[in-house]
């Protein structure tokens, strides 16, 4: 988010869902600030509150508009180029932090976390410990979290419409340029931690995020204050160094931005620090000390399908484009395709102990028709041969170089 930092390919253009158009009001005629008629603006934002709980969000939170701090360090960090190949975090100017520019008549912005922990924390460390399996990151085992949170998001927007009449709204969850994050932080739903993923004092991180821009002038909530203190965590444990200071993330070196965002080859330095991880990452969430606080999901929309919560590399590894397709209808994992997919699970089994039931599986991709496929399956060869590729090491001193030269 992302995510998540749940990193995520459709920022890439500002989308208008159907089922996010509707708007009774239009916003982009707003001129001025608009209470909402008959109702107490702070009565109001209870009840929207309220509401959201009902339909099942965790916590509903109300920011303003100002996001200027925050758009002066997301400028520094796309000038070090950290977002890698993510060209659509610069590709829309300042309407990513100024929401009154993507959607004029923007008053207020109802913000909202749903929590998707599907399995208690002991199940992913076996995963991570079993270097015969595929580890994916947990908000992905499910359906598509879009669907399911954008679902909520309308209904809520409803609930509100029909309460004060003359609305407008949009609804986002990943579909257009939105800090996310500092938004969630100013409605007081977490603070944005070293990792830069948000943390609540009471619910841990493992939730996503999901926004209403609205025309209605609303009281806004008291932003979160910052409680990681002198934990550095997260910054110790990220297998490749992503965190490279305190709250500051090189997506170049994030293994959810190589397994999940990049699109070509994996550099190869990097290749032995991902493991058995093949769609994204979640150590850094692992080790918070805050999710010890976390809440395992009710939703049964995000219980793990397909076996994908304990599957083995091999087996992944088998499924061709139909069978890939099939089972990860309706999961986020599907947008990656099937060679992105074949490209981290040869990773993952180049990463594998040794053996002849591995080289085999591997043999039976060497020759695939994707070249992005083939290379990789080349590099696991090579590893289950023994052949020295590249020293591990080497991937940290690249990444930390990165922000003088672009070197990854």
């Amino acid at each position: 988010r992302a995510p998540g930092q749940r990193i995520d390919p459709r920022h890439k253009a500002y989308q208008r869902p159907a089922e996010t158009r509707h708007s009774h009001s239009p916003m982009a005629r707003a001129t001025s600030s608009r209470h909402p008629s008959g109702v107490d603006p702070a009565l109001l934002a209870e009840r929207i509150k309220r509401w959201g709980r009902e339909l099942g969000l965790q916590q509903v939170g109300i920011a303003d508009t100002d996001l200027t701090a925050d758009e002066e360090r997301l400028d520094e960090w796309l000038g070090l180029g950290r977002h890698g190949e993510m060209g659509y975090m610069a590709s829309h100017g300042t309407k990513r932090s100024r929401p009154a520019e993507l959607i004029p008549g923007t008053r207020s912005v109802i913000s909202v976390r749903l929590d998707y922990l599907p399995q208690p924390h002991e199940h992913f460390d076996a995963v991570l410990q079993d270097p015969g399996a595929a580890f994916v990151s947990r908000y992905a085992l499910g359906r598509d979290y879009h669907k399911v949170l954008r679902c909520r998001l309308q209904r809520l927007a409803d609930r509100i419409r029909r309460a004060v009449g003359e609305l407008g709204y949009r609804v986002f969850v990943d579909s257009a340029p939105v800090l996310e994050k500092p938004l969630a932080q100013k409605a007081g739903l977490g603070w944005i931690g070293k990792h830069t993923n948000l943390i609540n004092a009471r619910a841990g991180s493992w939730f996503f995020l999901g926004e209403i821009y609205t025309d209605l002038t609303l009281p806004s909530d008291a932003p979160a204050a910052d409680h990681c203190g002198r934990c550095q965590a997260c910054i110790d444990v990220c297998p490749t160094g992503a965190i490279v200071a305190p709250y500051e993330l090189d997506a170049r070196l994030c293994i959810s931005y190589l397994t999940i965002e990049l699109k070509g080859s994996i550099p190869e330095p990097l290749r032995p620090l991902i493991g058995n991880r093949i769609y994204g990452c979640d150590d850094c969430q692992l080790v918070c000390p805050w999710n010890r606080f976390a809440r395992m999901s009710a939703e049964p929309d995000f219980s793990p399908r397909e076996g994908l919560e304990a599957a083995d590399l091999i087996s992944l590894f088998s499924w061709d484009e139909h069978e890939f397709l099939r089972r990860t209808e309706g999961s986020a994992i599907r947008r990656i395709g099937h060679a992105r997919w074949l490209r981290n699970l040869a990773i993952g089994l180049g990463n594998a102990p040794a053996s002849p039931q591995v080289r085999q599986t591997l043999q039976g991709r060497a020759h695939h028709p994707s070249e992005l496929v083939r290379e990789h399956v080349a590099w696991a060869l090579a590893r289950q041969s023994g052949v020295a590729r590249e020293d591990p090491s080497s991937a940290l001193t690249v990444g930390r170089r990165g922000d003088q030269e672009n070197q990854i």
